[in-house]
């Protein structure tokens, strides 16, 4: 069992460093982060310790693929199998656990860990083997691909966009806006193949182009529901909706301009830097924006024209 664990650490360690991430500022930074949104979710809506469950077991379903449970079965006896089912449940939980012990929320602890554990039992695919129609056709691909994997973020954000219009909460209704961009904005961390940029007969610059009014269509499509639901019910509020739909945008059209400022390479530690002190002042944005699509197009150019 120590010799999975350890395996499994060291997978880790060399997934975060193909990122182009070092282990010191990951360790540093994945943290911190986790923190901050923690604070800011438990700080904005009284519902956040049923949405930490629920984003807990989400990271726990992960380990209940039944290929890869079949395949510890046939190493570990059954007792030692549910054994490091039952530690590793509890190892995807502890983040949330420890924030929840730091609450005083112990109820929500010993919950979570009879469920953590229960799932030990149950072996589910979480990857869907049926298509999943999508409302963006023959578009880039980032979108298609992106959606059809985290389509049920889509139901909980507009639950959440319900749920701040029942309880007056408009704190809520924002994070639900916010939750759709940032999973808009995953999209654009798969890398395609060369020759599917090459494909294209266009400029540089109309290639960009073409990207940025697609990602902005389709976000501003899946945003729309919790959009109209806000400013309807919240209309004292829309100027500061409109900004938070802007930002969003801009954050978009930063994280499209920095996918082909490396291009063909993923995302490097510079630009995550950049990306992730706009969120301590956004405006800065402004400035990086413009700085990764100049890189873009140098970078494009070399495949286009």
């Amino acid at each position: 069992m120590k010799t999975y664990f350890e395996l499994q650490f060291k997978m880790f360690n060399r997934n975060i460093i193909a990122f182009g991430l070092p282990l010191l500022i990951a360790y540093t930074l994945i943290p911190s982060v986790f923190i901050i949104i923690s604070n800011y979710l438990f700080s904005k809506t009284e519902f956040a310790s049923y949405l930490y469950i629920f984003v807990a077991l989400g990271f726990i379903s992960k380990s209940s693929e039944p290929k890869r449970n079949d395949f510890l079965k046939s190493i570990y006896n059954k007792m030692d199998y549910f054994k490091l089912r039952a530690v590793e449940n509890l190892i995807y939980s502890l983040p949330f656990l420890i924030f929840l012990a730091y609450k005083g929320l112990y109820l929500y602890i010993i919950a979570l860990s009879i469920l953590a554990i229960s799932m030990t039992v149950f072996n589910f695919n979480t990857n869907l083997n049926i298509t999943i129609p999508t409302p963006f056709g023959k578009k880039p691909f980032e979108f298609t691909v992106g959606f059809r994997k985290t389509f049920f973020i889509f139901p909980m954000a507009y639950f959440l966009t319900y749920i701040s219009i029942e309880v007056g909460n408009f704190n809520l209704g924002v994070f639900s806006m916010v939750m759709i961009g940032i999973t808009c904005m995953s999209y654009y961390s798969k890398i395609e193949n060369e020759y599917f940029v090459w494909s294209y007969n266009v400029s540089s610059k109309e290639f960009l182009s073409e990207k940025v009014k697609t990602g902005l269509l389709n976000f501003s499509l899946l945003s729309l529901p919790s959009l109209m639901a806000l400013g309807i019910f919240f209309f004292n509020e829309i100027g500061i909706l409109l900004i938070v739909l802007f930002t969003c945008y801009l954050y978009l059209v930063t994280i499209i301009f920095a996918k082909y400022a490396s291009f063909p390479k993923e995302m490097n530690i510079s630009q995550g830097i950049l990306i992730a002190g706009s969120l301590l002042f956004p405006p800065i944005l402004l400035f990086i924006a413009p700085f990764f699509y100049s890189q873009s197009i140098k970078r494009l150019n070399s495949l286009l024209e």
